[in-house]
C-alpha cells in the first residue's frame, strides 16, 4: 500500500451528486458513507457463509426492488433489514451507473447516501450478514489493483481480512472515480488465467 490523503465526506457529497431520478432497475444497493477524523468511510458487509448466493463475500447492503417500490426506497429498506441502518439517518446524494453481476439477471443501481450524524449503530442480521465493517476511502485508493480477464478489466481491493472483487469492487471503483477523478493503479503481480478463473476465496 502507499499513502493517500484522506477524502472528506463533503467531496463525496459534491461529486457523487446526481440530478433527476435513478434508472428503474430491478435491484438496488446502498453505498453508505460517514465521516470520522476528517475522512469518509464506506460501510461494507461480509455475507453469511450459509447463503446460497456469494457466501462469505464482501458486499453492500442490497437486494431486489419490490413491486411498487423505487430503487432508493429498496436500497434503504435492504440496508435496514440487513444491518439495521435507520433510513432517517441517510441523506441520499445520488447514484452510480447500474451494474450487473456476471451470472445474474439482476441490474443493480448503487444508491449513494451519506450519514451526516456520523458513525451509526448497526445490528447485522446473522441470517444474511456475517459481519459489517467500514473502510476509509483513502485505504481503498491505496489498495486497488486491476487485472484483465477475457479482455475486460477486473478490479480488486486487497483489505487486511478480505479481497473485494466482482460487482462490489466495480461499484467501489466507480465511486472512487467519481470522488477523486483518478484511475485505479495498474495491475500488480498476480494475473488471472485466460478463461477468467476467479481468485482464491478470502480467508
Amino acid at each position: 500500500m502507499w499513502a493517500v490523503a484522506p477524502v472528506p465526506l463533503d467531496i463525496v457529497r459534491a461529486l457523487a451528486a446526481t440530478s433527476g431520478e435513478p434508472p428503474p432497475t430491478n435491484a438496488a444497493a446502498l453505498v453508505a458513507l460517514f465521516e470520522e477524523g476528517g475522512e469518509a468511510r464506506v460501510i461494507l458487509t461480509r455475507r453469511a457463509s450459509e447463503l446460497g448466493w456469494h457466501p462469505g463475500e464482501v458486499s453492500f447492503p442490497g437486494g431486489w426492488v419490490e413491486a411498487g417500490e423505487g430503487v432508493v426506497a429498496a436500497a434503504l429498506r435492504e440496508a435496514y433489514e440487513e444491518v439495521g441502518l435507520d433510513p432517517s439517518l441517510v441523506e441520499v446524494v445520488g447514484w452510480l451507473e447500474p451494474v450487473s453481476p456476471r451470472i445474474s439477471a439482476a441490474v443493480v443501481t448503487p444508491v449513494v447516501g451519506v450519514l451526516p450524524s456520523g458513525r451509526p449503530v448497526l445490528r447485522p442480521d446473522p441470517r444474511e450478514v456475517e459481519a459489517v465493517f467500514d473502510v476509509p476511502l483513502s485505504e481503498l485508493l491505496s489498495c486497488c489493483r486491476s487485472e484483465w480477464w477475457n479482455g475486460r478489466p477486473m478490479y480488486f481491493f486487497d483489505l487486511t481480512e478480505d479481497v473485494v472483487w466482482g460487482m462490489t469492487a466495480r461499484v467501489l471503483h466507480a465511486l472512487l472515480l467519481a470522488v477523486s477523478r483518478r484511475t485505479a493503479p495498474p495491475a500488480s503481480g498476480r494475473v488471472a488465467t485466460p478463461d477468467g478463473t476467479r481468485p482464491p476465496a478470502p480467508a
